[in-house]
C-alpha cells in the first residue's frame, strides 16, 4: 500500500527572508525589558503591562522566527502571509498600548509621593533617566512592529 502523498505549500522566499529582521525586534524588545526591570518597576500597574508585552512579545517572536528557519512552514498547511499580518498586528497594538503607558509612567518625574518622612519624587533621577530611555526604546519597537506590519498587509492583499 502506497502512502498517500501530502501536498505541501509553497511559501513565498520573500516572507522567509523578511523574518530575519525579527532578530532586530527581538533585541529592542529586549532591551525595553531590560530597562524597565532595572527601574526597580516603581509604579507597578503602568510598567507591569510593560513588562507583560515586551516578554510576551519576546518569546513570541523568537518562536515564530524558529518556525521560519526550521523550515516547518513547508510541512504546516497555513495561510502564513496571513498568520504573519495577524501576528505583527497584534504585538504593534500590544506594544502601541505599552508605549503609552511607559510614556505616562515617565511623565509623572515631578509628582511628588507622600511619605511618612517627607515628600519624595515618585522617580529619582537614575529611575527617570531608565524609564526615559525604556520609553524610545519602546517607541523604536513599536514602529519597527509598524514598518513590518505594513509590509505583511503588501504581502497577504493581492
Amino acid at each position: 500500500m502506497q502512502k498517500p502523498s501530502r501536498e505541501v505549500m509553497h511559501v513565498p522566499p520573500v516572507l522567509l527572508y523578511t523574518h530575519y529582521p525579527l532578530s532586530v525586534f527581538q533585541l529592542f524588545g529586549g532591551l525595553v525589558w531590560i530597562l524597565v526591570a532595572s527601574s526597580n518597576v516603581p509604579l507597578p500597574l503602568l510598567q507591569g503591562w510593560v513588562m507583560f508585552v515586551s516578554v510576551t512579545a519576546f518569546v513570541f517572536s523568537l518562536l515564530f522566527l524558529a518556525v521560519f528557519l526550521s523550515g516547518l512552514v513547508t510541512q504546516i498547511d497555513a495561510n502564513w502571509n496571513f498568520l504573519d499580518f495577524a501576528y505583527h498586528f497584534t504585538v504593534f497594538v500590544f506594544y502601541f498600548g505599552a508605549f503609552l503607558l511607559e510614556a505616562a509612567a515617565t511623565s509623572l518625574h515631578s509628582l511628588h509621593c507622600n511619605t511618612t518622612l517627607a515628600v519624595q519624587p515618585l522617580l529619582d533621577n537614575n529611575q527617570y533617566n531608565i524609564n526615559v530611555a525604556a520609553t524610545i526604546f519602546t517607541f523604536v519597537t513599536t514602529a519597527c512592529y509598524g514598518c513590518s506590519l505594513g509590509l505583511a498587509l503588501r504581502r497577504w492583499r493581492p
